[in-house]
């Protein structure tokens, strides 16, 4: 089961990225503290129209007489801001003064919260209309309550700064004077609710720092590892050293004789596959403290059934991809006649191209706490979903969900591993069995050894060029192991939702397209990170139209632009053989648009200075890719010195998400996306030999360093009152064939596989 990432399963459904308001009588109920004030309860199911679920109240946004206005935060902070933007959203809405706002962090508890996976680019995009709703109901209600105290008409006054006003008179009261009324009021009709202008708002669409900044810095911030239980005892896990492998038999007397060392427990393993939910098989030394359990599991003995995939080779699974490539595969798309178009060009050019397996390398590596008492189970834990975290660990304790609650501390990074929750069962299986409060560490070496590896991947692309120099076939195949082979061994090729991540949506305008996927089982755990397949099909796709744009005797922006065409919205119709669920959002409300792709090209070429003459020693590379609803053109500049060292001086993104909410957070993901784009392309790769990941640390998996990351980002924002998209994903594909483009026009050199050295 892949929860609430629709967009990867072979069959798109309707899930909770796709944005359903709920009807009066569930979205907003009210109520009073227990102090006096106003409480105001949000209902966030998000679900289909067609379901219907009761509202269970809970408190979301409170004002209280101190006039502090306290908003839940739902979603997971993993330094993407989102614990700033959504409760920015709403007290923007309702006029709160941002200094007297607090945000608390909710617990998973999906009754009161509706969906908490904090992944996919979703969270603004699923909330913003429920956020500005709520603090539109909250503005309206201390408005009326203010005009009743006044007898003066409602129309007549303004919130803002926490504050009601009368604009004639120039009396105010603040909030909290108002709350206590306020509480006493009927809700407003939720669908005539007047909700402000774009242009009235003080927070949304500009830089608005977040709220955990000073934390961050000062070290104040508590993260999972940071977590101490009164008691607590530190377990750290000898896990499978293959995927699949089980213990025969094992002697634990040298680790138990270690100072500090209280007990050894074995954690029986799920087996093969894997799974997304259950942890490895392995033994768990549980100790005082860190260091003496790390010792502790040195000195364990274990005797290991490698089983299936004690010889599996990476390597040798990406030549074996590659050769299938060569034969027909599974249509997943196709319009016209491929075959025609080939027979009847006058050049075809033929690439394949490589990426390996990623880690995501996290710089806090997992970590999780647990405490069992009185058949109750509480996690704290840095868990990008904490329901699913609740439900694995309700169903591995054999408890109900019910008895399990979850505490979410802040994230170390995440890019999709921390969704997984494999290491906060762990925690709560090992709680269970000792009757003590426990913290699972995970090490560095134990991180890059048992990730969720982005999946290793060979494309294989064909384009047909004729007499005139157009653009008439495109073929491409492409094979790598699903996420869904973690859980069904029967899984062998990718579902239709990694194939709508940048491949099936191919959106050029080229009369013979053919595309095709092959088989290839997963022998390790493969699971989904930051911009999931978009990374590997864009790195193709951008790299080829690079090498065709050259061939046609084009400019590579040009040609993108003229491949577009016409202004369009594209369906796909007829074309896709299985589904195309464009991340979960129906094409009505999110269309693929091509005008605003084309927009995106031409702001990146004009802030970039594309097309100008360059010094010697300079060149610059393009690529365009739309991913998570978001639309994304890249220019990467690279310098080769005197030396022969070759540097990045210069980033150029730009971007179209439609309304950015949080103009700092926006270009900050994408500063970040960058850096995290250089790394994939240039240093990053996990391989297997014997079954085991050969990369122990970050010498060996390499994250990019200060001197190789791009000197200067620059972030420039489209303007649009457009529907939110996501900006989390969306900057890390372009950036690897930009480079890659760039690296061509300095050197001569194309890059066909991932990474290379500049």
């Amino acid at each position: 089961m892949i929860p609430s990432f629709p967009f990867l399963k072979k069959k798109s459904l309707d899930h909770a990225g796709n944005v359903f308001l709920p009807s009066r009588r569930d979205f907003l109920k009210i109520g009073s503290l227990a102090g006096g004030g106003l409480l105001l309860g949000v209902s966030f199911q998000c679900t289909t129209k067609a379901q219907s679920q009761a509202f269970v109240p809970n408190v979301y946004l409170s004002i209280s007489p101190d006039n502090t206005v306290t908003i839940i935060a739902h979603r997971s902070e993993m330094g993407q801001g989102i614990r700033t933007s959504l409760p920015m959203i709403v007290a923007d809405e309702m006029g709160a003064d941002w200094s007297q706002v607090r945000i608390v962090q909710a617990e998973g508890d999906e009754s009161k919260y509706g969906n908490q996976n904090t992944d996919g680019s979703f969270s603004v995009r699923m909330f913003y209309e429920p956020m500005r709703k709520a603090g539109a109901t909250a503005r309206h209600l201390l408005i009326k309550a203010a005009a009743q105290e006044w007898g003066v008409d409602a129309a007549a006054c303004v919130a803002e700064n926490s504050t009601v006003i009368h604009s004639e008179s120039g009396r105010s009261l603040t909030f909290g004077a108002l709350a206590n009324a306020a509480q006493q009021l009927e809700l407003p009709d939720q669908d005539t609710l007047e909700l402000k202008e774009f242009s009235s708002y003080k927070l949304i669409g500009k830089d608005t720092p977040i709220i955990d900044l000073k934390d961050f810095v000062t070290g104040k911030a508590v993260f999972g590892a940071d977590v101490n239980l009164p008691g607590m005892k530190i377990a750290v896990i000898q896990r499978t050293p293959v995927v699949g492998a089980t213990i025969t038999e094992y002697d634990a007397s040298e680790a138990l004789a270690i100072p500090g060392v209280l007990q050894v427990v074995k954690i029986s393993g799920s087996g093969n596959p894997p799974g997304l939910t259950k942890p490895l098989e392995g033994l768990a030394v549980i100790a005082d403290n860190t260091w003496a359990a790390i010792k502790g599991r040195k000195a364990l003995q274990i005797t290991w059934d490698l089983g299936d995939n004690a010889s599996y080779d990476s390597k040798a699974q990406l030549e074996t991809m590659k050769q299938s490539t060569l034969e027909d595969g599974m249509i997943r798309r196709e319009r016209g006649d491929f075959n025609q178009a080939k027979q009847g060009a006058a050049q075809v050019i033929e690439r394949t191209y490589e990426a390996p397996f990623y880690a995501h390398g996290t710089i806090e590596p997992p970590a999780a706490i647990a405490q069992f008492v009185e058949g109750k189970m509480e996690i704290w834990a840095p868990t990008q979903h904490p329901q699913w975290a609740r439900d694995s660990v309700a169903e591995a304790c054999s408890l109900s969900a019910d008895d399990v609650r979850v505490n979410v501390t802040l994230l170390g990074g995440a890019f999709g591993r921390k969704s997984k929750p494999d290491y906060v069962v762990e925690a709560a299986m090992l709680a269970k069995e000792t009757g003590l409060p426990i913290r699972v560490q995970w090490t560095r070496e134990d991180d890059l050894h048992h990730d969720f590896f982005h999946s290793h991947s060979m494309q294989r692309i064909r384009a047909t060029i004729d007499a005139d120099k157009n653009l008439t076939g495109w073929n491409h195949h492409t094979v790598f192991p699903a996420i869904g082979a973690t859980s069904d061994a029967n899984e062998l090729h990718p579902s239709d939702g990694e194939l709508g991540l940048g491949c099936i949506d191919f959106p050029y305008e080229v009369p013979h397209i053919r595309i095709e996927t092959h088989e290839s089982k997963a022998h390790t755990r493969i699971g989904w990170m930051r911009s999931v397949s978009n990374i590997h099909h864009a790195f193709a796709i951008c790299s080829m139209m690079d090498e065709v744009a050259e061939a046609v005797g084009k400019d590579p922006v040009q040609f993108a632009l003229d491949m577009l065409a016409d202004d369009k919205a594209l369906d796909f119709d007829g074309e896709i053989k299985g589904e195309f669920g464009n991340y979960g959002e129906s094409l009505e409300d999110y269309p693929w648009e091509t005008t605003r792709l084309k927009n995106v090209i031409r702001r990146v070429a004009q802030e970039s200075g594309w097309g100008k003459s360059l010094p010697s020693g300079t060149a610059m590379g393009f690529a365009v890719h739309k991913s998570f609803l978001t639309y994304v053109a890249c220019v990467v500049e690279l310098m080769r010195d005197d030396s022969g060292e070759i540097t990045i001086p210069v980033v150029h993104y730009a971007v179209d998400c439609g309304i950015a909410v949080n103009t700092d957070r926006v270009r900050s993901q994408f500063e970040g996306g960058a850096i995290f784009g250089t790394s994939i392309a240039n240093t990053s790769a996990i391989t297997l030999k014997d079954g085991k990941v050969e990369q122990n640390n970050f010498d060996g998996y390499q994250l990019v360093r200060m001197p190789q990351s791009p000197k200067k980002i620059h972030v420039h924002i489209i303007e649009s009152n457009r529907k939110p998209t996501g900006v989390g994903e969306p900057p890390v594909p372009p950036l690897a064939p930009a480079l890659a483009n760039a690296y061509y026009k300095l050197t001569g050199s194309r890059v066909y596989a991932l990474p290379f050295k500049l």
